[in-house]
């Protein structure tokens, strides 16, 4: 996800709603591929699967992004670099 430290304030929304995209993408595609699934195959067990792993998936998506755009919370380079 791209990182701003100092910008504009429309670049800093600009940002913030790229993160917020990817968090709906994460939730949503595995809730449709599941729901696909289920019509194609005619099982009804895919679809439940796919909004566990979506919520789960856009869940940790969400932790990232607030994390990346935490002002003073940089992370430092491992050791040995």
């Amino acid at each position: 996800m791209p990182r701003r430290t100092s910008g504009s304030p429309i670049g800093d929304a600009l940002v913030w709603a790229y993160r917020i995209m990817a968090v709906a993408i994460a939730m949503c595609v595995p809730v449709v591929a599941g729901n696909w699934v289920d019509h194609r195959w005619g099982t009804s067990v895919w679809g439940p699967i796919g909004l566990v792993v979506g919520f789960t998936g856009g869940l940790a998506a969400l932790v990232r992004a607030t994390r990346a755009g935490a002002p003073g919370k940089e992370r430092a380079p491992p050791p040995g670099q």
